[in-house]
């Protein structure tokens, strides 16, 4: 498969002099803004598995009329962040 090129995009220097100084050893700036732009593509896909898995659990739900309250999430969540706490606590004593 022939390979593509990413448009060029204009910066302000300041931001190019910023990426610049944080390139690794030996890096490209082609190099690095390839793996920014597969980073935010896989971002995007995540989002988007996301948003289509929380509307199909809200279509299941509105089928089978069978809802978890919000405040019930809400206080499972809590006991285990206190929980995770009390862990961690333990952990530092």
């Amino acid at each position: 498969m022939k390979s593509a090129t990413i448009p060029s995009v204009r910066v302000e220097p300041e931001l190019l002099d910023e990426v610049e100084k944080l390139l690794s050893e030996g890096e490209s700036l082609s190099a690095f803004v390839e793996a920014a732009v597969r980073s935010a593509v896989r971002e995007r896909q995540n989002q988007a598995e996301f948003v289509a898995r929380g509307l199909q659990s809200l279509a299941r739900s509105k089928q089978t009329g069978c809802f978890v309250e919000s405040d019930e999430v809400l206080r499972k969540l809590d006991d285990k962040l206190s929980a995770a706490n009390t862990r961690k606590a333990a952990a530092r004593s």
